[in-house]
């Protein structure tokens, strides 16, 4: 009996030590993939002269492209070979899921399970492709035209230089919708929210420093830095309660009998997020109103004559316009990607088709009714959040002048993929720990003598 029982626990843990092995390993990978990332973020795109596009970026930062350079974590304003980043997918991505709403034909695949999502998958990365082309080669038309304090952006420009420029940097984007794959299939995690998370916590330190260095000189009070950091605890607290609050409807399903066996009797619930539309209403209200400051500012803007540098000027950040304009787009694209992501008739119509029902509430179109209602109130609830989160940092760097832009876009994608993270990671260690238990059943099973 001993021997039996020392026998099983040796067994039980050397299963555990390989799954820990095994997830150790998935660690280290999604590291060493990070750190290629961080790396090829300094490898420059031959032929371009980087110091002035940062100095471009220092006068227009406040535009789409400081927006890009942070999500970037800098290698926009360095012109390197990945440049362009992983926008041009999530940009595809974005467009995909919305025609997959409007178009019958893209509806269809969306409702045919896996091969339908490799199909759309695909349809995602020919379309990204062609994002990247025509991105790649406005820069690389943009960098011919660029002229620094001191020279030209591009020492040799002509159609080698474009060519050259075109492909190197598709290539790299291509490269992290590459690696970004790899990490979601050998790694931990999203690996394309952690692309976009690597990028845009790479500017933290530098930006905590300054901060720091501010106020051990002095130009900013140490009450001030302390206060500005519980704020910022304090909304990071919001984002992960927010986050992971949800409205559960209870779905009851009917008694069948088939023969002499019963089936069905399951109560479960349906989970409504209280943000369903993600970090999607920021992202699109902020490009929408930075994009009259970018083009403001490359028009030769800055006399301040003009409909475009009038404009510009009313929608800087912190301007009330800008604030105002800003918490209705939220609001909007909250209430427009909620309506595409989720249709309450559809539901319904799935629950109805196998016997689920909510409580109360008759079949199909009254159930549909039913969602909806609480769908739009639950947006409604989860847009203020939005502005909430969107405004806060907003209103700190106007009125108090932060040393350091960070908006509530950023926040809100280094929590929820810290939170994916590390959902991943549990899911992980439960499975493994599920796999033991099951083990130890088995083998006790055979262990056991047979009742006579």
């Amino acid at each position: 009996m001993a021997s039996a029982a020392e026998q099983l626990a040796a067994n039980l843990n050397l299963g555990v030590l390989t799954k820990a092995t095994e997830l150790k390993q998935r660690i280290w990978f999604t590291l060493g993939a990070l750190l290629v990332y961080r790396l090829g973020t300094y490898v420059p795109v031959p032929g371009v002269d980087a110091s002035v596009m940062g100095e471009m970026l220092a006068q227009h930062g406040g535009g789409i492209l400081g927006m890009f350079d942070m999500f970037t974590g800098g290698a926009l304003g360095r012109m390197t070979v990945f440049a362009l980043n992983i926008m041009p997918y999530i940009s595809a991505s974005i467009i995909v899921q919305l025609m997959s709403a409007a178009v019958p034909s893209l509806e269809t695949l969306k409702k045919e399970g896996e091969s339908g999502r490799k199909k759309l998958n695909q349809y995602t990365r020919y379309l990204t492709v062609l994002i990247a082309l025509f991105q790649a080669w406005g820069i690389a038309i943009g960098l011919e035209s660029m002229r620094g304090s001191f020279s030209a952006a591009v020492a040799d420009p002509g159609w080698f230089f474009r060519i050259s420029c075109v492909i190197t940097l598709v290539g790299g984007t291509m490269f992290l919708m590459w690696l970004g794959e790899q990490i979601t299939s050998r790694g931990i995690g999203n690996g394309i929210s952690l692309i976009i998370f690597a990028g845009i916590v790479a500017n933290l330190p530098s930006a905590l420093a300054s901060t720091l260095e501010l106020g051990r000189t002095g130009a900013l009070s140490t009450f001030f830095i302390i206060a500005f950091l519980s704020i910022a605890l304090a909304v990071i607290a919001l984002v992960v309660f927010v986050e992971r609050a949800q409205r559960r409807i209870p779905i009851n399903y009917p008694k069948r009998q088939v023969g002499n066996r019963q089936f069905g009797g399951d109560n479960t619930h349906l989970p409504l997020k209280l943000n369903t539309a993600g970090v999607i209403p920021p992202i699109f209200a902020s490009s929408l109103l930075l994009l009259p400051a970018t083009v403001a500012g490359f028009a030769g803007g800055d006399s301040g004559e003009g409909v475009l540098p009038r404009m510009a000027a009313a929608l800087a950040h912190g301007q009330p316009l800008y604030m105002a304009l800003y918490m209705a787009l939220i609001i909007f694209f909250a209430f427009f990607y909620t309506a595409v992501v989720f249709n309450p008739q559809e539901t319904a119509d799935n629950l109805k088709k196998y016997g689920g029902f909510v409580p109360g509430i008759r079949p199909g179109q009254n159930t549909a009714d039913y969602l909806d209602r609480v769908l739009t109130r639950l947006t409604a609830i989860g847009a203020l959040y939005l502005c909430l989160v969107c405004i806060l940092p907003e209103f700190l760097i106007s009125q108090y002048g932060v040393p350091f832009y960070f908006g509530g876009t950023s926040l809100l994608i280094i929590v929820s993929v810290t939170m994916d993270t590390v959902a991943q990671i549990q899911s992980h260690l439960f499975a493994h720990q599920y796999e033991g238990l099951i083990k130890k059943a088995r083998l006790g099973g055979r262990g056991s003598p047979r009742p006579r």
